[in-house]
């Protein structure tokens, strides 16, 4: 058997990994690189097997970073089909619809005030790739599947965004369990994640592999800098991952609401897929914790903005506001459009609440830079950067380290992927020192006999 690690290896973006085993190609997610510019040209490169042999794609969820290589997947040349929950075909649908979007909209805006590089800037892949991915989606079921003789698989949730699932893989007598992300197990929104019984090789995300996340009052620290930017006369603006991380604001938010915490001012959702996902939530209540009465009541206490036009109308408003925009990373989205009107005014608060990928313009800003580059300009920042880390969807190293807890036999070999270098190292330490268990730290575009 042979693993390839195609991305999601020294990184957390960019996640395939493929299996090979008796002539049989075994893709696990197939995720966009972000971040800095060396990991970003890789998008633009096919990959080292040729997609056309590979017999099936297993997804994990939805995010950008596990689904967003899809569309260039089956571009070059991809026929098999995509399994996943069924949660996460429509998230997935609502991610890479989103994203050709926005990728067409800044090639349009780079070539109509030529600030690209490129002779002509072309997007990655636009709106009618990415729904050529749709008919490939295969809807699983938590029962196990047989994919054919001698391969099977069971997906268990792991907490992470809803429908985001582990995945057991039973290939030619062997038991591979892939992580995906592992959630936190005391979530506001996410149930649990369920931890793997037994498995002969592992492949373990490592996000926060080095770090412990702070205990802290979220519903406290963020009612304090609401309170105090409004006082000033500012406003607030919290970009966020559209799944999951919006409705987990809104509902803090609401919380915050009824027990009359936070001031009575517009709190505006600038995120249409972040909408459209509410509708998944109504859709899917086993997969999460609110109920549809409590989902009902949290929506009525938001300003939900759907086209462009009331983006500009609610930014130009001098009323302070508290504002969730997409994206969660400050890489594109309608949060750009805030944050050139409102990042350079020191009255005003930008709250970072998830993980921040190298390179990202949420990195730059958290590590305190003095500007930062949207739209072709550069623009002063003068506002307050925040970090509330405690909101992130993804488990910390002790959430990781439980995850192994139910396992009833030593794994053969467990892979540290989905992690920077250095947090992946330390994850990979701490469970030696647990568990005793061998673990590996792959690298980028390496192949592994196993």
């Amino acid at each position: 058997m042979t693993v390839h690690f195609l991305g999601g290896a020294g990184t957390v973006t960019g996640s395939k990994t493929l299996i090979e085993s008796e002539g049989i190609r075994i893709l696990v997610d197939c995720g966009l690189f972000q971040g800095i510019k060396p990991l970003r040209l890789l998008n633009r490169q096919h990959l080292s097997v040729d997609p056309e042999t590979i017999d099936f794609v297993l997804l994990t969820h939805g995010h950008l970073d596990h689904c967003g290589w899809l569309p260039k997947l089956v571009a070059d040349g991809y026929k098999g089909p995509i399994f996943m929950s069924q949660p996460t075909v429509e998230i997935t649908k609502l991610i890479l619809l989103d994203s050709a979007k926005i990728q067409e909209e800044e090639a349009e805006r780079a070539n109509k005030e030529k600030n690209s590089k490129h002779e002509v800037a072309e997007p990655l892949y636009t709106l009618e790739d990415a729904e050529k991915v749709f008919p490939l989606f295969r809807p699983i079921t938590a029962e196990e599947t047989f994919l054919s003789e001698n391969i099977s698989v069971q997906y268990f949730p792991s907490g992470h965004i809803i429908g985001a699932c582990s995945i057991q893989l039973n290939l030619h007598g062997k038991i591979l369990v892939f992580s995906g992300d592992v959630g936190r197990n005391t979530d506001d929104l996410m149930l649990a994640p369920q931890k793997p019984k037994k498995a002969d090789y592992i492949f373990l995300e490592s996000t926060y592999g080095n770090r412990l996340h702070p205990e802290i009052d979220v519903k406290e620290q963020l009612a304090s800098i609401i309170n105090t930017t409004v006082n000033r006369g500012g406003q607030v603006v919290i970009p966020s991952f559209a799944v999951e991380r919006a409705q987990s604001l809104m509902y803090l938010l609401w919380q915050l609401q009824l027990e009359n915490r936070i001031p009575k001012i517009p709190y505006v959702i600038d995120t249409p897929m972040g909408v459209k996902v509410l509708a998944v939530f109504s859709q899917y209540p086993q997969w999460h914790k609110l109920t549809v009465g409590d989902l009902q009541a949290m929506t009525k206490h938001f300003k939900l903005i759907s086209s462009i036009e009331e983006t500009y109308e609610t930014i130009f408003k001098p009323e302070s506001k508290v504002v969730i925009a997409a994206s969660g990373m400050v890489t594109g989205g309608r949060v750009l459009a805030y944050l050139e009107h409102y990042i350079d005014q020191p009255e005003n608060s930008v709250i970072m609440v998830g993980y921040q990928a190298e390179g990202t313009r949420g990195r730059k800003l958290l590590e305190g830079v003095s500007e930062v580059k949207f739209f072709g300009k550069y623009h002063p920042v003068k506002a307050e950067i925040h970090l509330i880390e405690s909101l992130s969807a993804h488990g910390d190293q002790n959430d990781l380290l439980n995850w192994l807890s139910d396992l009833e036999e030593a794994p053969e070999q467990i892979f540290i992927v989905h992690g920077e270098n250095e947090p992946a190292d330390e994850l990979r330490v701490k469970i030696n020192e647990r568990y005793g268990y061998h673990c590996t730290v792959p690298l980028l575009g390496q192949v592994v006999d196993v």
